[in-house]
Parts: C-alpha cells; structure tokens; sequence
C-alpha cells in the first residue's frame, strides 16, 4: 500500500515549457536581441535538454550546465553581443515568474494531501525552485521538498534518494511511489532505489526496456487508478 508519493516537479506538475519559453524571449528583450522566434526557444530547450542530461549522466556539473548550454545556444544563433553568464542570470531569475499548472496537478495534490504524505523532488536550482513552490503556493501542500542543490546529488543519484529516505518518516519501499515524466532521471532514479515508479507519459513517448516502469499514466488524473491498484488509501 502506497503511503508516500514523491512527485517530480518540472514537467509533471508544472509547465516548464512554458516558463522556459518566456523566460528565454525576456532575456532576449531585455539584452535588445530582437524577437526570439518559436524556432530559436525550440533550439534552445533541446539544447538544455541536452546539458541536463549529460549532469544526469555525470558528464559535467551543475555550473558548467548554466552557462554552457548558453554558450552552444549564442553559438549556433551567431549572438556575440551578450555575455552567457548574465543572460543566464537573468534567465534564471525570469523562469519562476510563469508558474502554469499542468492539467489538474494542483487539483489531484490537494485533494491526495488528505491521505497521502507528499514531498517534492526536482533537480533545479535551489533558488529558481523555491520561488516556484513559494509562488503556485505548493509549499503549503507539500509535505516537503527535496532539491539537488541542498541535497549535494541529483536524481537519479541513488545519495539523492538516500538523503530523502533519511529524511521522510521511516516506512517500506514498497510504501514509497515516484512520479515524474522523466525516464532518465525519475524512473531510473526510482527504480535504482527500490521503490514504486509512475511514469507521467502524456505523450506516449517509447518507454526504455532497461528502466523497470511499475505504471504508466497519460493524465494525472490516472493517479487515482494507480493508488487503488496499490490498496487505495493508506
């Protein structure tokens, strides 16, 4: 029976894409860079996506993600005017100001928090994060929140998942479920630590035979199926 969800929060609860867009055409607006075109945002989120994934890998650190990511995106745009490293400072001080909830998320986690104990856990920056929670006012339903730059690892480290277990009330793994969209950071992260994975697919994206996936939802709303699966409430 699940008594503890960890939910992934960029992409499963909140809309990045999003945040990640306006505060993209923001930094370009306030360098005087012009318009930033939808082609440009593309470019740049894959670009990001790309560095993320080599932090998840160990191949680089969290800092040379920051500015590096820009440095390949000013590279290929032919932008030599603006320094990487105040655009991305402004970057980031830009993407907690758009907070769009994904679906119902808000909704399904208010209403789990009768039952449930919930608790965040995401890789972003420790100050970007905290603003986001503080601002979608999910720190006042969260039973907690576990961000890598406190905790010294990221997922799908299993140090990170050692420091929340330490953390949380003491209970079975099999009590403990993890949801996020993320096969590479939340599933093999969960599924690396021995506790129940939940694979946020709104896309149908193709699942990777080397993470063990226990469940597989299309909507949030899906969750609820899930739990009673699991014995309902705890």
């Amino acid at each position: 029976m699940i008594k503890i969800i960890l939910w992934d929060l960029d992409g499963t609860l909140l809309n990045f894409k999003a945040s990640e867009s306006n505060a993209i055409k923001a930094a370009f607006r306030h360098f005087n860079l012009g318009d930033c075109s939808d082609d440009a945002v593309k470019m740049y989120s894959e670009i990001n996506l790309k560095h993320w994934k080599m932090l998840e890998r160990g191949e680089i650190t969290k800092e040379q993600v920051k500015v590096m990511r820009f440095e390949e995106f000013f590279a290929k745009q032919g932008i030599s005017t603006v320094s990487p490293v105040e655009f991305w400072q402004f970057y980031e001080n830009a993407l907690p100001e758009t907070v769009e909830f994904i679906g119902n998320s808000y909704r399904v986690v208010k209403a789990l928090s009768a039952d449930y104990r919930q608790y965040l856990v995401t890789n972003g920056t420790l100050s970007v994060q905290k603003k986001k929670l503080e601002t979608s006012r999910l720190n006042e339903i969260m039973d907690g929140a576990f961000i890598s730059d406190e905790i010294g690892f990221e997922k799908p480290d299993s140090r990170f998942f050692d420091a929340v277990f330490a953390a949380i009330p003491p209970c079975s793994k099999d009590e403990i479920m993890i949801v996020g969209d993320s096969l590479t950071s939340d599933m093999k992260g969960g599924s690396n630590a021995g506790i129940v994975t939940c694979w946020y697919n709104p896309h149908g994206d193709a699942a990777d035979g080397s993470i063990r996936i226990d469940c597989e939802i299309n909507s949030l709303d899906e969750i609820y199926t899930v739990l009673n699966k699991y014995g309902g409430q705890p």
